[in-house]
């Protein structure tokens, strides 16, 4: 589990980040679609005679089958030669390695490194138990934190990176309900730290805002800060 523990660092490189190109997945008419209306505000809270951690460990299976499913519609265009680091607008992610080594690695191999840690921690019966009276373990929480980040450094690749696959295969309506469906989850439960997710600001105002069911609670785009000047280094 060593995996989770590499901590997040902004810091600037000096470089001038190149023009900002026009977000399609912004645009009214892509932005609107969904596979369903449904309320998900009132779906991500935690239901009476439910306890915090069986709920937690359900849902965060659920979004990983589902963010994993959604990345395996595109994977074939994010290759290595495509994709030759694992960036989200001006924001580069880094690999921890199980000792704690900050490795750069292109986007597919960073989203298989989360796929094949994450899997081996949610089919471990110690840390996701699924037999009566089985406890979980007290970082489980933290876990679970650590894995909705990295999920949503998968998320937010996929519309920044591959949103026009994605609407080439009609499948944004999937991914914006995805989207919405998971921010509104990890804002419930305070699973992700706001600074991590304001790469994504814009997108999160459009869907979860108002019809998105989400408001314009923490974790909105007040404090993206406006634009960046540096590259921000994850």
């Amino acid at each position: 589990m060593d995996w989770l523990m590499g901590k997040s660092k902004a810091k600037p490189n000096g470089k001038k980040p190149p023009a900002e190109e026009k977000k399609l997945y912004l645009e009214p008419e892509y932005a609107k679609s969904r596979i369903t209306d449904f309320e998900f505000k009132d779906l991500v809270v935690l239901p009476r005679e439910i306890d915090l951690n069986e709920w937690l460990a359900s849902n965060t299976t659920t979004f990983f089958h589902h963010i994993n499913l959604q990345y395996s519609t595109i994977s074939e265009f994010c290759t290595g030669d495509t994709c030759q680091t694992m960036a989200v607008g001006n924001t580069q992610y880094y690999w921890y390695d199980e000792r704690g080594k900050k490795t750069k690695c292109t986007a597919p191999q960073y989203v298989d490194f989360v796929m094949s840690s994450v899997q081996k921690l949610v089919t471990d019966e110690d840390v996701f138990p699924t037999k009566y009276g089985k406890e979980f373990p007290n970082s489980f929480e933290s876990l679970v934190k650590k894995i909705c980040r990295y999920l949503f450094h998968v998320l937010a690749h996929i519309y920044a990176a591959h949103f026009k696959e994605t609407l080439a295969l009609e499948l944004h309506g999937h991914l914006n309900t995805l989207y919405t469906h998971f921010i509104l989850f990890i804002r419930e439960f305070n699973l992700v730290d706001s600074k991590e997710v304001t790469v994504m600001d814009d997108l999160t105002e459009v869907l979860c805002s108002g019809g998105g069911g989400g408001g314009n609670g923490n974790g909105g785009s007040g404090g993206s800060g406006g634009a960046q000047n540096h590259v921000k280094e994850r």
